[in-house]
């Protein structure tokens, strides 16, 4: 069985995962996972077994270059991990199905409901979830504020935006007008001070029921991404969650941010994909690389929701490659 991650940039753990779960006791490779970047300075392309450079996802021929790789290499599972491209792939689903490929994550529908994150704030609301206060509109924050139902610190970020580019702690009116100016397709969010939480679920792709979440507390972060953490279980938590994911129709991999605040869950952004602090779960023995692999050959997973131990840290730190060669 052979694994196409998509965008795969720095994510060299999760190509690595791919081939040990495709790497049978003997020893003996079961399949082979390949991976693409827009740059061969993407460190996790040498992690994989073949790799290729393609063109950015805003080329017009960038889907036409995806299908000339999955037919050239018999590929039977794809995936991306970049929220702007998930919508694209989805978009495409019927021409993966068609050719028994399992295109790994959610509707395009739901997808795009996640990539919008007032969209999303809108669903939730709507819905009975406690989430932040979040507003596009400067008059309607403004009279919120007057109101007292909001005030500043406030996150400022794009709407549609991703990897926490662009996000701004804003502190007073004369930085958010400035901001509101000079950049279009922005939200105001709700600075909620609490307990920062992760969570790496997945929905079984053919009972389509939740057979696996693992938690995390979030103790610092690094440039949108968790630095560390620590493993921790909460059935309360994992009720919502479970309720949550299946009320919004995700299916497969995705990753939640939470906040506890005041002893009360607040769901804050979804990626319908393998989060950075997946390792965290993997190597707390929650492996979701085996549960797609199940689910390309048409096992249904069991449900598994809490199996791991508590009170395990994870502190990520800097590794280097070095390549050689006119490929790079």
């Amino acid at each position: 069985m052979n694994v196409l991650i998509l965008s795969a940039g720095t994510r060299n753990k999760i190509v690595a995962y791919f081939k040990r779960a495709l790497t049978a006791p003997s020893g003996e490779r079961t399949g082979r996972v390949l991976a693409t970047d827009m740059s061969l300075l993407a460190p996790a392309l040498y992690e994989a077994d073949a790799h290729y450079l393609v063109p950015s996802i805003q080329e017009a021929h960038y889907f036409e270059k995806v299908q000339e790789i999955c037919e050239k290499e018999k590929i039977q599972v794809v995936l991306s991990l970049i929220d702007p491209e998930l919508s694209l792939l989805a978009a495409h689903k019927q021409w993966f199905e068609e050719r028994n490929m399992v295109l790994l994550g959610s509707s395009l529908e739901v997808c795009e409901r996640a990539l919008d994150k007032m969209q999303m704030h809108d669903w939730l609301v709507a819905r009975g979830y406690r989430t932040a206060e979040s507003y596009s509109c400067l008059e309607d924050f403004e009279r919120a504020r007057r109101e007292g139902r909001i005030d500043y610190p406030v996150f400022v970020k794009p709407s549609r935006g991703s990897a926490s580019l662009a996000v701004n702690k804003v502190y007073e009116e004369e930085t958010l007008h400035l901001l509101w100016r000079k950049t279009p397709g922005l939200m105001i969010q709700e600075f909620l001070q609490g307990q920062e939480i992760g969570a790496d679920v997945y929905i079984d792709q053919i009972s389509g029921e939740v057979v696996s979440i693992f938690t995390k507390k979030k103790l610092l972060m690094r440039a949108g991404e968790t630095d560390k953490s620590v493993s921790f279980k909460d059935p309360a938590l994992f009720a919502l969650l479970e309720r949550f994911v299946k009320d919004c129709g995700f299916m497969g991999q995705i990753d939640v941010d939470v906040f506890e605040v005041a002893g009360e869950y607040y769901i804050s952004e979804v990626n319908p994909r393998f989060g950075g602090g997946y390792p965290h779960a993997y190597e707390c023995g929650v492996d979701h690389m085996k549960l797609i692999l199940n689910n390309a050959q048409g096992i249904a997973n069991q449900r598994r929701i809490g199996d791991y131990e508590e009170g395990v840290y994870m502190m990520k730190y800097n590794e280097v490659l070095i390549q050689r060669g006119e490929g790079v």
